[in-house]
């Protein structure tokens, strides 16, 4: 029994304390308290020195971006304003940009072809890390403009084309003729490429070099592009008037984007949908979202791909002048044609171009001969048509057709051209 009970006691705490005599429970008591006493006294130092008190901020935490590993480069290692006889390869051998990754970078513009229409006065800027490696490449064609290549990871490049809309501002000018339209033209303020969409928009109701006579007038309403105050050089004709004694000859842009003269006929002759003589198998469709075969990423198919013969007969789709013939190591041979402000068409991987740059075109010309040149599988032709800068699907796109406006189409035109024709006039 003796035994049970202190084995019981072992187990118990309570029953251990009250068996102990009454000296042990005072000396126990007190010595409890004065532990509990040094514990909650307060300290002139209450953190550890190897502890350094911080103000939590969760919300903060939760929303801050994942650090980042490498330092940010702000500013470029090279930046160069475009002058005349500059090259692509000399602009990257002085930024200190070997030649393997300009075609990385040439690669990637493929899908944009931006670097192709680098002119005098616009601007490139290369940023290198401390590796040497280019990490941005910059293209600044104007303030409403720009296009950047950034470098991925393992290596190639992303392109990114940013368009500013900007503000726009009408601007008329007026002139008399004296000697040819080309240099009244000039002499008031027009552009060369200004006069060459006058020219383009109004071939077929005049005779620039026959009808016009000394003392006939002109004046051209434009819609000029600002961003920020400035600039961008970009300029679009909103209307034409051209006075020749008692006759005269008018274009006017319509909301929906197409040139009519006064009275709502169209001056734009229709945009055929192929560019060949005859239809060809599509190979490969427009599709923006496309994903690449290898990396995964999307790699926009910006045009049409017809499978074409090499020396296949390729036609202009419009009426139009061409502004670029070039060769490209992917792309190819090609061709660049603008149809007005809005309209641009491209034609890639030719084998021969039969045009030049700078010379007007009608629809249905023939401007070159398909071919497999750039990087493909094997022959066809690529064809992209933009619309104000952007490429649509040239098969199913909205395009200008040959017409007139009638009903409440043209009422809303009448207006238009009414208060277009007062500026014009006060100019």
């Amino acid at each position: 029994m003796q035994t049970e009970k202190i084995s019981w006691l072992n187990f118990n705490p309570v029953m251990r304390l009250q068996a102990l005599p009454s000296i042990h429970k005072t000396l126990l008591l007190a010595g409890g308290l004065l532990i509990g006493a040094t514990i909650l006294w307060p300290s002139s130092q209450e953190f550890s020195p190897q502890r350094v008190p911080l103000s939590l901020d969760v919300e903060s935490i939760l929303t801050q971006p994942a650090p980042i590993t490498a330092p940010l480069i702000k500013h470029p290692s090279f930046v160069r304003t475009i002058e005349p006889g500059d090259t692509l390869s000399a602009l990257f051998a002085k930024a200190g940009v070997d030649q393997q990754t300009m075609y990385k970078v040439l690669e990637a513009d493929l899908d944009v072809l931006a670097l192709d229409t680098l002119m005098p006065g616009n601007r490139i800027s290369f940023w290198q890390d401390e590796q040497g490696n280019l990490s941005k490449l910059e293209l600044y064609f104007n303030a409403a403009r720009q296009v950047v290549f950034s470098r991925y990871p393992e290596g190639g490049y992303e392109v990114n084309e940013i368009n500013i809309p900007g503000d726009w501002q009408d601007r008329i000018i007026s002139g008399g003729i004296q000697g040819s339209f080309y240099r009244s033209a000039e002499k008031v303020g027009l552009s060369a490429a200004e006069i060459q969409r006058v020219e383009m928009l109004l071939k077929d109701k005049l005779n620039f070099a026959r009808d016009l006579r000394a003392g006939d007038s002109f004046s051209v309403l434009l819609n000029d592009q600002y961003v920020a105050g400035e600039s961008t050089g970009v300029s679009r004709i909103l209307g034409v008037s051209i006075n020749m004694g008692r006759s005269h000859v008018t274009a006017f842009q319509n909301s929906d984007g197409n040139f009519y003269d006064e009275n709502g006929q169209s001056l734009v002759r229709a945009f055929q949908r192929f560019p060949l003589l005859k239809q060809y198998r599509v190979s490969s469709a427009f599709n923006p979202h496309r994903h690449h075969p290898v990396t995964g990423r999307i790699a926009p198919h910006n045009g049409t791909d017809f499978a074409t013969p090499v020396g296949t007969k390729v036609v202009a789709t419009g009426d139009g002048v061409v502004t670029l013939v070039t060769n490209h190591p992917y792309a190819g041979k090609y061709i660049v044609i603008e149809h007005d402000s809005k309209y641009t068409t491209r034609y890639l991987h030719l084998s021969k171009a039969l045009v030049h740059k700078g010379q007007r075109v009608s629809r249905g010309d023939v401007i070159a001969l398909s071919g497999a040149t750039g990087r493909i599988t094997g022959p066809h032709l690529h064809y992209e048509f933009h619309i104000n800068g952007h490429a649509v699907n040239p098969m199913t796109a909205k395009i200008p057709m040959a017409g007139h406006l009638a009903g409440s189409e043209k009422h809303s035109f009448e207006q238009l051209v009414a208060s277009r024709k007062h500026m014009m006039n006060l100019g």
